[in-house]
């Protein structure tokens, strides 16, 4: 395993982590067994960097990762986040930042995880209506009290970012960042690295698309959230598949998938750089770990470019009013 540090001041994590999201909800059908084996073979295979939150599931994920690491408590750099509220039904009831809010979820996730401390906490989404000032000094207080070592911002805006840093060191942005969705290299990764913060990126296969194994809507279980997405809808579709298959030309002249060319891709970003694989299932895991074997030539880091550069997406990466709630 390689590994990479988070932030002038972060922990020391594999350089791919695990997304525990997909073993609660939103992409199909789940098995919680087969969840656990595969956390506890990437622990196997020297993944020491878990990713959940408060919201999969409404908290069902946090309670599934606490049974699956209970006795590897050690192995693990434990990530989760708060800020998405929702209600007992799954409703998505808005964004809260405020201080109170801010300890009683930490409260909340330690108990649903079985842990004394969190490694890495994240705010979720930036509340507009709680000045991020209040939020990261609630943040820094749990810190002071023992409950959380670092804090991490995720889909958060330059501006947000910057007033954050100003309260307490942040050692992680985690927002999406993949071959189809490149927005942060506008402006939001030279901000990470002006203030020694790490980079998560989430979704670094494109929410499964960028492994190859989705042609059509129909290759999607009836309620999983893709099919509501704007990037796997009609022309949006069919626009992005031309995006696969120049990228499947270049990974099969590298004799890798696709999905290692992609995280390959993303790793040779910069050394700040961890993405975080979602899978429930092994056999991809072990693909996708494999990615770490791949070189990628200064050739190749081109060819990539020009089959899929910045903007070639087509489609909002949420439906539209899930947009309101990132990069702010």
């Amino acid at each position: 395993m390689i590994f990479r540090k988070l932030g002038k001041q972060g922990p020391t994590v594999s350089a791919i982590g695990l997304g525990c999201m997909g073993m609660s909800e939103f992409y199909g059908s789940t098995d919680e067994d087969q969840s656990i084996r595969t956390i506890h073979q990437a622990l196997d295979w020297g993944i020491n960097f878990l990713d959940t939150a408060d919201m999969y599931g409404v908290g069902h994920n946090e309670e599934l990762v606490g049974r699956a690491i209970k006795d590897r408590r050690d192995k693990v750099v434990l990530a989760t986040k708060f800020g998405n509220v929702r209600g007992q039904d799954g409703s998505f009831m808005g964004v809260n930042g405020k201080p109170s809010y801010v300890k009683a979820s930490c409260d909340a996730s330690l108990k649903r995880l079985k842990v004394d401390v969190i490694d890495l906490y994240y705010q979720h989404r930036v509340d507009p209506d709680t000045p991020i000032e209040e939020t990261v000094g609630a943040m820094a207080d749990l810190v002071k009290e023992g409950k959380v070592r670092f804090l991490g911002l995720s889909e958060a805006a330059p501006q947000s970012i910057r007033r954050a840093c100003s309260v307490y060191p942040i050692s992680a942005l985690q927002t999406e960042y993949s071959l189809w969705t490149r927005d942060v290299e506008e402006e939001i990764l030279a901000v990470c690295r002006e203030l020694g913060i790490g980079f998560v990126p989430y979704s670094p296969l494109g929410r499964g698309f960028l492994t190859g194994r989705i042609k059509s809507i129909e290759d999607l279980e009836e309620g999983d959230w893709r099919r509501n997405s704007p990037r796997f809808q009609g022309d949006n579709l069919k626009h992005n598949l031309s995006i696969i298959r120049r990228l499947e030309e270049i990974a099969s002249a590298k004799e890798c998938s696709l999905a290692q060319l992609a995280l390959s891709w993303l790793l040779a970003q910069g050394q700040d750089i961890v993405p975080i694989t979602g899978t429930k299932r092994r056999e991809y895991l072990e693909d996708n770990l494999k990615a770490l074997q791949v070189q990628l030539s200064k050739d190749d880091l081109a060819h990539i470019d020009q089959a899929a550069p910045r903007g070639a997406a087509k489609g909002l990466r949420y439906p539209e009013a899930s947009m309101k709630a990132v990069n702010r």
